[in-house]
This record gives C-alpha cells, sequence and structure tokens, in this order.
C-alpha cells in the first residue's frame, strides 16, 4: 500500500462499483431481463476474484482497487435480487421474498469466513490470492445456477413504456424510500468501515475486529427471517423507523467506550438496524411503481443508495484519522435525523399506491 491513509480505498473501490453498475444492470434487465442482468454480474464476480489474485502474487495495490470495483459491480447486481424475487410472487407477499432473499446473506456471513479461513494459506506465499480464486469459483458456479432458474420476462413494452422517471422521482413516497434507503446503507458503510480501523487504533486485536465485523454481517441478515412479516403486519414505514432507532442506538452506544465489548454490541446492533431499515424501504420502493416501470425505479434507487454510500466509503477513513471514532460516531445522527424527519412528515404518501 503506497500511504497509510489509502487503507479504506479498496473498500471505497468496491462501493464505487457498486453505484457505477446499477444503472447498466438496471438498462439490460429492462431490455433483456433480469437473467442477462444478473449472467452480467457473475461475470463481474468471476473477473473481479481472478484479478485479486493475480494483484495478490504480483503486489499491486492499484490493480487490487480495479478489483475490488469489480467485486462492487457484483455485489450491486447480487442486491437485486431482492427486487427480482419479489417480482415471482403476488403483491402481498413482496415483504417476505424481499427480507427472505436478504436473510440468505446469513451463510455468507458464515461460509464467507471459512472458506477464506481455508483457503489464505493455501498459495503460499501468496496470503488470500488462493481464496480469491475460490470467490472467482463461487461467482461461476453461482451463474450455472442462475442459468436453472425461470425468471418472469419483461413486460411487453417495459424498454421504452411506463411514466418518465422525472416524474415518479417527485413523488413523496420514493423520496422517502430513497432517502431512508441511502441513510441505512450510508451509515452502515460509514460505520462499518471505520471500525475495524478504530479497534486497531485503540489496541484491540485483529481477531476481536473479525470476530465483530463476522457478527455484524450476521446481524445485517439473520433478521431477513422475519423483516418482511413485521412489515406485512405493522408496515414499511414503521418496520423503518425502527431501524433508523435501532441505528441511533448503536451509534451512542458506541460513544459509552472502546472495550471489545462496546464495538461487537454497536455493531450488532447495526446490523439489525441496517436490515430493518434497508429492507422496509426497498419495501416501500416496489409501492412506487407500475410492472413497466420497476427496472429502471429499482436501479434508480439503488443508484440513490450505493452512490451516496461512495461518499461515506470515502470520508470514513479520513474523519476517523483526522476527528477519532467520537467524531465518526457524531456526525452519523445528522443523517439519522433528517431520514426520522422525512419519514414521519409523508406517513400517507409512503402507504399509497402506484
Amino acid at each position: 500500500m503506497p500511504n497509510a491513509a489509502l487503507a479504506t480505498l479498496p473498500i471505497s473501490m468496491f462501493v464505487v462499483g457498486m453505484a457505477a453498475s446499477t444503472l447498466p444492470a438496471g438498462a439490460i434487465a429492462r431490455r433483456h431481463g433480469r437473467l442477462a442482468a444478473f449472467l452480467m454480474g457473475t461475470g463481474y464476480g468471476v473477473l473481479g476474484g481472478v484479478v485479486a489474485a493475480f494483484a495478490t502474487v504480483i503486489g499491486s495495490f492499484w490493480l487490487y482497487c480495479v478489483a475490488t470495483f469489480f467485486g462492487g459491480a457484483y455485489a450491486s447486481v447480487v442486491a437485486s435480487f431482492r427486487f427480482a424475487a419479489a417480482d415471482c410472487v403476488s403483491p402481498e407477499r413482496r415483504p417476505h421474498a424481499l427480507s427472505f432473499v436478504m436473510a440468505g446473506g446469513v451463510f455468507a456471513g458464515v461460509i464467507g469466513p471459512q472458506l477464506v479461513n481455508n483457503t489464505m494459506y493455501l498459495w503460499m506465499p501468496h496470503i488470500f490470492a488462493a481464496s480469491y480464486l475460490a470467490q472467482a469459483a463461487v461467482a461461476a458456479i453461482s451463474a450455472l445456477l442462475l442459468l436453472g432458474i425461470r425468471l418472469p420476462k419483461p413486460p411487453a413494452g417495459e424498454a421504452a413504456g411506463g411514466r418518465p422517471l422525472s416524474i415518479i422521482a417527485r413523488q413523496p413516497r420514493f423520496i422517502t424510500a430513497v432517502i431512508c434507503g441511502v441513510v441505512s446503507y450510508l451509515l452502515m458503510n460509514f460505520l462499518m468501515t471505520a471500525a475495524p480501523l478504530a479497534m486497531r487504533l485503540c489496541g484491540l486485536s485483529q481477531e476481536s475486529s473479525n470476530l465483530a465485523i463476522q457478527w455484524h454481517v450476521i446481524a445485517m441478515y439473520l433478521p431477513g427471517f422475519f423483516t418482511g412479516r413485521l412489515i406485512t403486519l405493522f408496515g414499511a414505514p414503521r418496520v423503518v423507523m425502527s431501524g433508523l432507532v435501532l441505528m441511533g442506538i448503536s451509534a451512542a452506544l458506541a460513544l459509552t467506550g472502546v472495550d471489545v465489548a462496546h464495538f461487537w454490541v454497536a455493531l450488532t446492533v447495526l446490523g439489525i438496524g441496517w436490515n430493518f431499515g434497508f429492507v422496509g424501504a426497498s419495501a416501500l420502493v416496489l409501492e412506487c411503481h407500475r410492472p413497466e416501470e420497476r427496472a429502471s425505479v429499482q436501479s434508480l434507487n439503488d443508484f440513490a443508495v450505493f452512490g451516496t454510500m461512495t461518499f461515506g466509503s470515502f470520508l470514513s477513513g479520513g474523519l476517523l484519522t483526522a476527528y477519532g471514532w467520537n467524531m465518526v460516531l457524531a456526525l452519523s445522527f445528522v443523517p439519522l435525523t433528517m431520514a426520522v424527519i422525512a419519514l414521519a412528515i409523508t406517513p400517507r404518501a409512503c402507504s399509497a399506491q402506484a
């Protein structure tokens, strides 16, 4: 790494890749169907793994950043699986489909670290090179599995039909959904990116940091098994509000100390809050479009979410280095307050049908 200040650059490039691929993937899904977009995404996953392995072998930091960009592009397409699942069920089952897809991340949170642990030393002295090749293999297997899945074809005229995005984007419920999705993902990434570095600066072990992040990832996706049920029972706005409150509690808990337990508990609560906020906001997006508009509207939402997250990812490392962990936590209350206000002033709009 050329400079210690660039420590978070690969993660930031991952987020840039997520933002950059959302609109192109949405355009491909609109014209050729979701399967074509998904296969493009798995191609990014294979390419990212191979390039990362090569960068590790030759010791190129900048090539590694290119690899994480492709990894982010893969991740953004995977994130759109939630909307594809919602397209395959009746309207009343859509929140369940959204949350159940997100629940699959629990397996990633458990299997992923084990895959790394069992492959990281297989290609010595190039630590992690084999892990990246394993990740490329997983993406290739995903492509083969996708080929066996039948997805609904784009409605007739979807490529050219529907209202202009400028009209859809002015809907109060869509604005609220985007704000809540942006804030949920932004703060999760903002704090998760800074937390491992903060733990290291506080003298905590790398093992403690790894375990904290693992439990954070599990907490992000485990609620997916019941978030959809909560949305059905209480409505998406209330679930989103609960998520925002939990994220605020997470930051408040982290401000009380810098022991291992403080980081672990705060990151776990942060993960649960993110799930409620992001899944609930995604459910709100489904209320904002007609069938022929879905690909455009959903990709616009994800572009806003991942594009804003890019800003937070680049900002977190610099803020942590310059002002410390407490400043990072204190700043998180600003966008949280904005999201709570937006959600509070548009309750009727959020429950209206497009």
